[in-house]
């Protein structure tokens, strides 16, 4: 049982790791992930490497090519633009039945995470990514709505690579923990319209930091 759990997590964590890279750029559209290379880099054998790989061609983020073996797939601006089209409806239905659904035990759960938002503005927001896809999902959970929950946790993926790019933006990562520390409260404190108002700002302002992304990137190619 304890070597079953071992290989699990060592799995989970090639999974994990190689899906980071690619999240925030490590790994480019087109680059070749080679299973020989990445089990000596991470010092594991090429099985949990093997399994990695189709879980993540799976989700869209590599594919297999002939004569070229896994690549990393090329995620357009479209796709990027579609996930803010649905969190514009989606994550602000979330933000809404959250603050109508809160209870004292979430509630509790919001002031934790809302103290450990406020530490980060005060000593440094560089540490922000970490928190950001569990803030999302707090949220998500607290809106108790099951399919909702599965429907925003499978887009918690391109809401990273997202907000990573938008943060090319000078001041967006101070800005975006802001909107995220406000969104927080006013779910926490039931404020319902403010809840849907505040989602819906943050959304277009991260929409507009992904746009600035895409014209600097062409900026770059002309």
């Amino acid at each position: 049982m304890e070597m079953e759990t071992n290989f699990l997590s060592i799995r989970e964590h090639a999974y994990r790791y190689l899906k980071e890279l690619i999240l925030e750029g490590h790994y480019k559209p087109g680059d070749r992930l080679i299973e020989r290379e990445l089990a000596v880099k991470l010092n594991i054998s090429r099985t949990p490497i093997r399994e990695a790989l189709f879980r993540l061609e799976s989700q869209g983020f590599v594919k297999t090519v002939p004569r070229k073996g896994v690549i990393v797939s090329n995620i357009s601006d479209e796709d990027i633009m579609e996930v803010f089209t649905i969190l514009s409806s989606l994550e602000v239905l979330a933000a809404k039945l959250a603050a109508k659904k809160m209870t004292d035990e979430i509630q509790k759960e919001f002031d934790q995470k809302i103290e450990e938002l406020l530490y980060i503005e005060e000593h440094s927001d560089e540490t922000f990514e970490n928190e950001h896809i569990e803030m999302n999902l707090l949220l998500y959970k607290a809106a108790r709505s099951p399919k909702l929950f599965e429907i925003l946790s499978g887009l918690t993926d391109y809401i990273h690579m997202s907000a990573n790019m938008g943060y090319v933006t000078p001041g967006r990562r101070k800005e975006s923990l802001r909107e995220h520390i406000e969104i927080m409260k006013a779910v926490r404190n039931k404020e319902i319209e403010m809840s849907e108002y505040l989602t819906k700002i943050h959304i277009e302002n991260s929409r507009r930091a992904y746009m600035n992304y895409i014209e600097k990137r062409k900026e770059k190619t002309t």
